[in-house]
């Protein structure tokens, strides 16, 4: 029952302040780039899966999963911004769920981005049998099992929340991840913090050995030499994309800290929690379909070709 109570009055507080600052205006970009990326990855998706080439690649199912997670990830989150703006009562079960699945989606891409740099190093350091060790049939596995891994932990912590809820049929005027996770016990916060801390630790330091075992390996090789070359300009791109997919997880880390601390303004909780959902989520899933997508120069070509097969059959259908 106190819980209840804690959670209707901190909601109540968040809405509050929502209004006072006008910050409910904040569903109005994120819809923009949410509708906006969600016309940009099915496209690519379907450039990839149309052709028998593309979807035996490894680093294409990659992309595709990638863009999956993402568009499963902006859907959610625009459908609690959108919800939060109207200030809907939503069953705290079903907040949980969305909360969990959220939190697999970015869980699932950060996984993906950090693969993709394992597989770009595993083709540059054993060309002859990269083919054998990753078989398109073994990749299909890999990438159920970062969807299962993702989602473990967050759907644990779901049903652990229901056994220990006492109403079943309580509502929340405002859904968050950050409220949801927040109300867990001391124990279970030190849990969650080691859990993302370690999985960044881990996905940051296979980053950082392979790319530097790539630019060791490939050094001699001169593609790196000139200033603007494709080289360059690729780790350049992927390592701005890596940064805006792991720093909204960052901030997210600094969300949970920040609503442990009573001393903290509910206002400096409020806007540092609506410009990471509503800004710097988006940031890098409006970018990936163009800094992982479209600069594959196979999506590329499938692409034109699909666009030109689709102009010749308007033109066949108005003659």
């Amino acid at each position: 029952m106190a819980s209840s109570i804690l959670i209707s009055n901190l909601t109540q507080e968040w809405v509050e302040s929502l209004r006072r600052w006008h910050l409910e205006m904040f569903f109005i970009p994120t819809t923009v780039v949410t509708l906006a990326t969600l016309l940009a990855n099915p496209v690519l998706l379907i450039c990839i899966f149309v052709s028998r080439a593309l979807r035996q690649e490894t680093r294409y199912l990659l992309v595709a999963n990638t863009l999956t997670a993402d568009m499963l990830f902006l859907i959610l989150n625009l459908a609690t911004v959108i919800c939060n703006a109207l200030k809907a009562e939503v069953p705290w079960l079903a907040c949980e769920l969305i909360t969990a699945i959220t939190v697999t989606a970015y869980c699932c891409a950060i996984l993906t981005v950090t693969l993709m740099v394992v597989d770009t190093y595993a083709a540059v350091r054993w060309p002859l049998h990269y083919h054998d060790f990753l078989p398109p049939a073994r990749t299909h596995r890999i990438l159920v099992g970062v969807w299962v891994l993702a989602a473990i932990y967050p759907f644990t912590l779901v049903i652990m929340m229901e056994m220990g809820r006492g109403n079943p049929n309580e509502k929340v005027t405002v859904c968050l991840v950050l409220i949801s996770l927040g109300f867990m016990q001391v124990k279970n916060m030190v849990a969650i913090h080691i859990y993302f801390f370690v999985a960044a630790l881990i996905c940051a330091f296979l980053i950082f050995y392979c790319y530097i075992r790539l630019y060791m390996v490939t050094k001699t090789q001169g593609i790196w030499q000139r200033r603007f070359s494709r080289a360059r300009v690729t780790l350049l791109a992927h390592g701005v994309l890596l940064l805006l997919y792991f720093a909204p997880g960052f901030v997210f880390t600094l969300e949970l800290f920040l609503f442990q601390r009573t001393n903290i303004s509910q206002d400096v909780l409020v806007w540092v929690s609506t410009v990471n959902m509503c800004v710097f989520m988006l940031l890098p899933r409006a970018l990936a379909p163009y800094l992982y997508g479209l600069r594959y120069r196979d999506i590329s070509d499938t692409l034109v070709q699909l666009l030109h097969w689709h102009r010749r059959l308007t033109q066949i259908t108005v003659s």
